[in-house]
């Protein structure tokens, strides 16, 4: 009896909860949102862009306005500006400024007349730094105007691959086999000489090509050296440009110069001052 009195409640709750399911009431719209009037809307990067794009037309307000009413008089037309008018307002402004090509053609007018004007010569060689500011000292009371040290390198005759000498002809021999074992073929043991038991392993006409075989060498764990034939030396040189009347000749004794060399004097000019 109790179960059959739980059923019954069970059964008669389902009905009520089916019945209010049907009948419920809609959901109500939502309240629409009104922006206060102090408060900026907010504006979309595209809307700006389509903004700008596409401005509202203000000739059909001015032609609405333009058009007489009942009983009105007619409105007048606007006086358009001239053709002339733009030109009759730069009456007064300043002058154009020249062209910007104008300003380096002109300075290298000067410098070429310049150039012209001058008698250019070289100095040297010198050993060091010391006999050039002598020279330098020495030519500008003769009427030196400017004056430029050039510095030119004398390359060596060309470079070589070299390892230092071993204690005797049997370990330079032992490291030669084992050079060769590593794939190097051309090397000679040094016989005699203050390089005796050395290892020379090629001469190369430039300094890149003598570097990468060291490179490979000292690659393979042996410490190589690349070396240049002969000692790199650096010749100063003292170009002078000074008027027509300097007589370079004579000066070549005060500058204590093996040498003198007319050279052009464009390089001078436009360096400009002494070094």
């Amino acid at each position: 009896m109790p179960a059959r009195a739980l059923l019954v409640l069970l059964v008669m709750l389902n009905f009520g909860v089916a019945t209010w399911w049907l009948l419920r009431p809609g959901p109500s719209a939502p309240a629409p949102w009104v922006q206060p009037a102090d408060v900026p809307r907010l504006q979309l990067l595209g809307e700006q862009a389509v903004a700008q794009a596409d401005p509202v037309p203000e000739a059909g307000l001015e032609d609405v306005a333009s058009q007489p009413g009942e009983g009105a008089p007619a409105a007048e037309p606007r006086s358009r500006p001239d053709a002339d008018a733009p030109a009759a307002s730069n009456q007064g402004a300043p002058p154009l400024e020249p062209a910007p090509g104008s300003a380096p053609q002109e300075a290298g007018s000067a410098s070429a007349a310049a150039a012209t004007a001058l008698r250019c010569s070289s100095y040297g060689p010198y050993a060091d730094a010391v006999s050039v500011a002598a020279a330098r000292n020495a030519l500008q009371p003769l009427g030196a105007a400017r004056t430029r040290v050039r510095d030119v390198v004398e390359a060596p005759r060309g470079w070589r691959v070299v390892m230092a000498p071993q204690p005797d002809r049997a370990a330079a021999d032992a490291l030669a086999a084992k050079i060769r074992e590593a794939g190097f073929d051309d090397l000679l043991v040094v016989p005699s000489g203050d390089e005796a038991n050395g290892i020379a392993l090629g001469r190369y006409g430039s300094e890149p090509s003598a570097r990468r075989r060291e490179a490979a060498l000292r690659g393979a764990g042996f410490p190589v050296q690349a070396q240049p034939l002969g000692d790199v030396v650096i010749r100063h040189w003292l170009d002078v440009a000074a008027g027509p009347a300097f007589d370079a000749a004579a000066a070549r004794g005060a500058a204590a110069a093996a040498q003198v060399q007319d050279i052009d004097c464009t390089g001078i000019v436009v360096a400009g001052g002494a070094r």
